[in-house]
């Protein structure tokens, strides 16, 4: 698979835009790897190999262990290993970037409200949004993800 366009070239100034909200995102107070895990699963359910292979590397990179990252896409199924901030998040996330099927029922919301506050649902929803438009533009434009640049 070749790439199509190179966003970052052809779009600097969108690119800039949305390094604004990873900003944001970063010191919003949400935990490190809590935004990882949400955007690595966003990216599994989006079959995105460019951000799979980032999110997994970075998540490597902050200590995370193997059994999580290989439990992620079963974390319901995964007991105590995901914390239930992460359980939480990663249920959100779900819902979220599932809209057009899920509707983001009241009981999904409810149970996301009563482990996060406002202000850090809103700024979940943010990270998921953005993870969603980093996973079309790689998918869209087939950005090559690390790995397989690195064999070639």
């Amino acid at each position: 698979m070749s790439a199509r366009i190179d966003y970052t070239k052809v779009a600097p100034g969108a690119v800039k835009a949305l390094g604004g909200i990873h900003a944001y995102i970063a010191q919003s107070g949400l935990s490190e790897v809590l935004v990882a895990l949400i955007l690595l699963r966003i990216s599994q359910i989006n079959g995105c190999a460019f951000c799979l292979d980032l999110h997994t590397r970075e998540l490597v990179n902050k200590g995370v262990g193997v059994e999580k990252l290989a439990l992620l896409q079963a974390w319901r199924e995964a007991g105590e290993l995901f914390d239930p901030r992460e359980r939480a998040a990663l249920a959100w996330a779900e819902t979220v970037t599932r809209v057009a099927e899920t509707a983001i029922p009241d009981e999904e919301y409810r149970a996301a409200a009563a482990v996060f506050s406002e202000k850090e649902l809103v700024d979940l929803t943010m990270a998921i949004g953005l993870g969603n438009t980093y996973n079309r533009m790689a998918i869209g434009f087939r950005r090559t993800p690390v790995a397989v640049a690195r064999k070639a």
